[in-house]
């Protein structure tokens, strides 16, 4: 499971190190997991993030625990509930930790069996990105046919690459592809308050891969569509319901809004194991289970000083109180399409129910 465009490996040990996306862009650091309370605590605090890659995080996690408690399945699945629980909001963290406690249940060799499913989880991801990337380029050509334009400006939120999702991501992934098909495009990245998940993680993907951007404050999104700046919106997603409703970093419901009031398309990329069949109606299904985070990530930020040394550096008044809701849900009846390993579908329980 090693590549060059994969956050996180296994190292001759057996360990699973990761990027720390917490310190990027200015730092590259490098965290070594070796239990599985160590999976649990790097999901929980943020050191890896993005749906797939906290599915992928999970089911080493998985592993971890099969190496530190043997054939015992009761003590690694008591265990493997503590790790489902990190992160309330992303389904394909949940979806990881089942599929590999079934195959576990069924295993007569526990260690083997979860280190070959977890890689192939993570395997299974390169694929699906790479299909999702070629299916949603195919949009992104039809809309430049469509307007005659030389160049496409495609907006987006937060950060769904290669960090995210390995090797090329669910909403850059078409970007990636259609800079291999040689399409001329630029990108407007929010910044993504309060924990700049697009200023720093997708801008440094971008400027790495050589793609033309541009970084905005996350209110200035209305304002481009607007004035016909922006020809797409494309997102990634932690969870969509069985009827369409998708769950994504906070501020992507009021993409949706503003492009919907601007004839602008908004198309959600996601593979399979991030719907959610279980639920339907997202505002009141999901935004019960929405994480509420510190709110020191609202009042303090990081960056580095004139002297390229990493600072932190409280930007509110001390005793002012702080909401740190991590995501919102966008209504089916915004979305123009959802991008997937299947196809681009319909953000309806009917479409939906095709595939799942």
């Amino acid at each position: 499971m090693q590549g060059q465009y994969r956050p996180l490996w296994l190292n001759d040990n057996g360990d699973l190190e990761v990027l720390d996306q917490r310190y990027l862009p200015h730092e590259k650091r490098v965290r070594t997991l070796i239990s599985g309370a160590d999976a649990a605590e790097a999901i929980s605090d943020m050191t890896v993030r993005g749906a797939g890659v906290i599915g992928n995080v999970a089911a080493m996690g998985v592993y971890l625990l099969a190496r530190e408690f043997g054939e015992d399945k009761a003590r690694i699945k008591e265990e493997a509930m503590i790790l489902r629980a990190s992160r309330p909001t992303a389904v394909n963290l949940m979806w990881a930790v089942d599929r590999m406690l079934d195959v576990i249940e069924k295993s007569d060799d526990v260690l083997a069996d979860a280190k070959a499913e977890a890689i192939a989880i993570c395997d299974e991801d390169v694929k699906r990105s790479e299909t999702i990337g070629k299916i949603g380029c195919d949009i992104i050509e039809k809309i430049m046919q469509e307007k005659n334009l030389e160049k496409i400006n495609i907006l987006t939120h937060c950060n769904a690459g290669w960090l995210a999702i390995i090797d090329s991501g669910t909403a850059l992934a078409p970007i990636y592809e259609a800079r291999k098909r040689g399409i001329d495009v630029h990108v407007w990245v929010d910044e993504t308050r309060p924990r700049n998940q697009g200023a720093n993680l997708t801008s440094w993907e971008l400027l790495d891969a050589g793609i033309d951007h541009t970084i905005i404050a996350d209110n200035t999104g209305g304002h481009l569509m607007q004035h016909d700046m922006v020809d797409m919106v494309i997102t990634g997603a932690d969870r969509v319901t069985r009827c369409g409703d998708a769950a994504n970093k906070i501020g992507t419901y009021l993409k949706a809004l503003a492009a919907n009031d601007n004839g602008i398309p908004f198309y959600i990329a996601l593979p399979l194991s991030t719907f959610d069949p279980e639920s339907c109606n997202g505002v009141e299904e999901i935004e019960i289970e929405i994480e509420m985070r510190s709110e020191d990530e609202i009042h303090i930020m990081r960056g580095i000083d004139e002297d390229g040394k990493p600072q932190e550096l409280r930007v509110t008044p001390i005793g002012s109180k702080g909401a740190n809701y991590g995501f919102d849900v966008t209504p089916a009846r915004l979305i123009t399409g959802l991008i997937t390993e299947a196809g681009l579908i319909e953000a309806n329980e009917t479409a939906i129910e095709t595939i799942l």
